[in-house]
């Protein structure tokens, strides 16, 4: 005679998590505050900041994905912002600690 067979169920494929859609303002730091819009038809990639109403435009072809514009507007501000020297810190009347101030080039 044979044997039975067991009916275990079968192993469900893992489901590859969601990339996030809302993202947190390089400018004005409120979260879930930037929004992405992509248009295929016109090959165009835009995200805005809701609160301070910042943006950037970029490129899009089928595969681009809304982190990887966001990603993207990070790299151009931080492109913008190499070179720029930071102000100084001042101390203050009676401040006599050097860790508070920190000089930057």
């Amino acid at each position: 005679m044979g044997k039975r067979k067991s009916r275990t169920p079968k192993p469900t494929p893992r489901k590859p998590p969601k990339l996030e859609t809302e993202f947190s303002c390089p400018f004005c730091n409120h979260r879930d505050a930037v929004g992405c819009l992509i248009d295929l038809k016109e090959r165009y990639a835009k995200v805005e900041c809701r609160i301070c109403t910042e943006s950037y435009v970029t490129k899009a072809h089928p595969l681009t994905a809304p982190v990887d514009v966001y990603a993207e507007w990070i790299d151009a501000c931080e492109d913008a912002n190499e070179g720029v020297v930071r102000r100084r810190c001042r101390r203050r009347l009676g401040d006599d600690a050097d860790d508070d101030c920190q000089d930057y080039l």
